[in-house]
C-alpha cells in the first residue's frame, strides 16, 4: 500500500525557514507529478508547487515564488519543499500529493490520486 508521509512542519517566526519532506512509502510505480498544497483554516486547499518526477521541471504559485524551492530525490522516493522568508500568511496545513498521469491541470487538487495526512506550519509575527 502506497502512503505519502509528510514531515518537517512546525512553529517558526516570520522571516524564518522550514524544509518539508514527503516520503512515498511503498510506491512501486513511477510518479508523473508530485505537488504541495496547503489549506488554512476556513479556506480552500490551494496549490503551492509541483515537480514533474521525470525531468524535474517545476512550477510555483505566485504566493511562494522566489521564497520556496521544490525538489525531489528519486532514489529516496522523497519530495521536499524548502520555504524561506516565511510570513504569517503561510500558516496552513501542508499536504503532499501524487498523480500518475501527465495530462490535466496540475494545479487542481482533484486531479491528484494520492494524498498525505498533512503537516502543520505555523508562522508567528
Amino acid at each position: 500500500q502506497v502512503q505519502l508521509i509528510e514531515s518537517g512542519g512546525g512553529l517558526v517566526q516570520a522571516g524564518g525557514s522550514l524544509r518539508l519532506s514527503c516520503v512515498a512509502s511503498g510506491r512501486t510505480y513511477t510518479s508523473a507529478v508530485m505537488a504541495w498544497f496547503r489549506q488554512a483554516p476556513g479556506k480552500e486547499r490551494e496549490f503551492v508547487a509541483f515537480i514533474r518526477w521525470s525531468g524535474g521541471s517545476t512550477y510555483y504559485a505566485d504566493s511562494v515564488k522566489g521564497r520556496s524551492t521544490i525538489s525531489r530525490d528519486n532514489a529516496k522516493n522523497t519530495m521536499y519543499l524548502q520555504m524561506n522568508s516565511l510570513e504569517p500568511e503561510d500558516t496552513a496545513v501542508y499536504y503532499c500529493a501524487d498523480r500518475r498521469s501527465l495530462s490535466g491541470n496540475y494545479l487542481l487538487p482533484s486531479t491528484y490520486d494520492l494524498w498525505g495526512q498533512g503537516t502543520q506550519v505555523t508562522v508567528s509575527s
